[in-house]
């Protein structure tokens, strides 16, 4: 178990360290590092893959794009996953990096709501006592501006299905990576290919991109096989409580790597939502400390 924590803990401070790598890619924008983020992850994701001894798991997977519906499906789960990574990647470069986080802190507050409405889970009392302070920090900044940063909506609710249409297509999470990924492979190319004339200006202009871009594609699948790992040797409950670490790293290097600032009034906003996180991960802690209930011995 002890492996699996280290290796939750470096994906997300990985993940937090390629926030801020994105702002080192400049002067590329944020569509170009996002295509060569996919364009250079997809090997790393091969050698992942095989390391992991999942190609039969692929061709399995493969063979199920004879039905049309689950090949269309297949195709919007990469597409809603490629917004998330391209949002990943540039809003750090145009001042939504903390708008991004603040999405991160909302996402699992969304995944609990989702699971009520989809799936009819009943709501713990400690649950119900989060959503209700993460809805009044979402109210105080709708108040505060009149609406919320579409950032951070597109992070808390554009995940939510993603997750509920690859629960509903029972694919493994390394192939649906996979071919999430590969599946992006033209976009990424057409957006290359679209300012190949600009990209090589940069490249001659800066040449520490040419080893910049590789790097990037080097810690997107390290931080990937990393997060894999730990999700298949940490219990459910301890690896989702873990997931909040990377909402925090991404906050604060927003917030001290790259000079975004939260004004008084916003404080309103985060506090409420952070209570609701601290409640969600207590409740988490409560029941891994809980003695496991011993078979009934007097059958």
């Amino acid at each position: 178990m002890k492996q699996g924590i280290v290796l939750s803990v470096a994906s997300s401070a990985l993940f937090a360290a390629m926030y801020f790598y994105a702002t080192l890619m400049q002067p590329f924008d944020g569509d170009i590092v996002f295509a060569w983020r996919i364009l250079m992850g997809l090997p790393m994701m091969a050698l992942v893959v095989h390391r992991a001894r999942g190609w039969g798991a692929l061709r399995a997977t493969a063979r199920r794009f004879g039905h049309g519906r689950f090949l269309a499906a297949m195709l919007l789960c990469s597409g809603l996953l490629g917004v998330q990574l391209w949002l990943f990647v540039w809003a750090p470069l145009h001042g939504y990096a903390l708008d991004v986080s603040m999405g991160y802190f909302l996402l699992p507050l969304v995944m609990v709501l989702a699971g009520r409405l989809v799936y009819h889970e009943r709501l713990s009392r400690w649950q119900a006592w989060a959503v209700a302070f993460a809805l009044l920090g979402v109210g105080h900044e709708w108040w505060r501006l009149g609406s919320v940063s579409w950032a951070t909506a597109l992070v808390a609710l554009g995940y939510p299905p993603y997750f509920i249409l690859r629960r509903r297509l029972r694919v493994d999470a390394l192939s649906s990576l996979w071919f999430d990924m590969l599946f992006l492979l033209p976009v990424a190319v057409l957006i290359l290919q679209s300012q190949a004339a600009e990209a090589a200006r940069i490249f001659a202009a800066h040449p520490r991109l040419l080893l910049q871009v590789p790097l990037l594609g080097l810690l997107s699948a390290v931080s990937l096989s990393m997060y894999l790992a730990a999700s298949r040797l940490l219990p459910m409950t301890l690896f989702g409580l873990l997931s909040y670490v990377e909402p925090v790293l991404l906050f604060w290097v927003a917030f001290l790597l790259m000079g975004e600032s939260v004004a008084p009034a916003q404080w309103l906003t985060y506090g409420p939502i952070w209570l609701a996180v601290i409640l969600i991960a207590a409740e988490g802690v409560k029941k891994l400390s809980a003695p496991a209930a011993r078979p009934d011995s007097s059958a």
